[in-house]
């Protein structure tokens, strides 16, 4: 499964496709002590389709996600943003796509303590150089049920609000992507599903397009479909997936994982 080539809709043309990864290879280190991350991952990700990574502690998910989103460059293969591939762009050419085209939402909120609500919202606008539109800021913000904590500050709100801003700064710009990376893994059970809500909403309502790294079954239950990695390998795909069958397939790749080391495997 090293080369395998995985679709959202079940089509092979780049029509359709929000983004696309194809032989992705990735390594951290040299020598003995190298780390591949990434071993030959392929995966297409259609317009309006929400996408579960998913996979055991080292199996390379957090590192495709970066890749995807243009954060992190791969040693061999390639990323495509539609039909751009981003790998041959220079740095200044990429950040002004990324910003353009994709939103992140990271597990830590990384939120300015001494700005508010709103003006975090217009952060990435205004180091862009842009003038914050402030009716764009404000309908964010409403969407993710925030308009009236628009003057409060981070300690002001409670973790899910503070999540919730950093959603609204993802999607502020309008993203064609939205790579999200652990968005729940630092909240509670039911102001996970209030956040998971809102992504599963940006997709069905907006047609946008979700990647979400996960290690929770349930949140995974969200998506049209999950991507399982293990050892750097795409190595499972569930469509229309359950919490009870996510959590089958996980159990099965940490076996998987766990043969490969007992007969000295080294998955690389």
């Amino acid at each position: 499964m090293d080369e395998r080539t995985t679709d959202a809709n079940g089509t092979n043309g780049r029509d359709g496709t929000a983004a696309r990864a194809d032989g992705l290879h990735r390594q951290y280190g040299r020598g003995p002590r190298a780390v591949a991350a990434l071993r030959g991952v392929s995966a297409r990700f259609a317009t309006g389709t929400f996408t579960a990574v998913m996979g055991p502690s080292g199996s390379g998910k957090t590192t495709l996600l970066h890749c995807l989103a243009g954060m992190d460059r791969p040693d061999r293969g390639t990323v495509r943003w539609g039909d751009t591939e981003i790998g041959a762009l220079p740095e200044r050419r990429l950040a002004v796509l990324r910003r353009e085209n994709v939103g992140f939402v990271f597990q830590a909120f990384n939120l300015m303590p001494a700005m508010t609500a709103a003006q975090n919202v217009e952060l990435p606008g205004r180091l862009a150089g842009h003038r914050p539109d402030r009716r764009q800021v404000h309908e964010a913000l409403a969407r993710v049920g925030l308009a009236d904590c628009a003057r409060h500050r981070p300690a002001q709100l409670s973790g899910g609000q503070q999540q919730r801003v950093a959603l609204a700064r993802a999607l502020v710009s309008r993203p064609r992507v939205l790579f999200a990376d652990e968005p729940t893994g630092a909240l509670d059970r039911a102001t996970g599903r209030e956040v998971l809500a809102l992504l599963r909403e940006g997709v069905d309502r907006d047609g946008r397009t979700c990647v979400m790294v996960t290690h929770d079954p349930v949140a995974a239950a969200y998506a049209d479909r999950v991507l399982l990695l293990a050892d750097g390998r795409l190595v499972d795909e569930l469509h229309h997936p359950t919490a009870d069958r996510v959590a089958r397939a996980l159990a099965l790749a940490d076996d998987t994982r766990g043969t490969r080391a007992t007969t000295g495997g080294t998955g690389r």
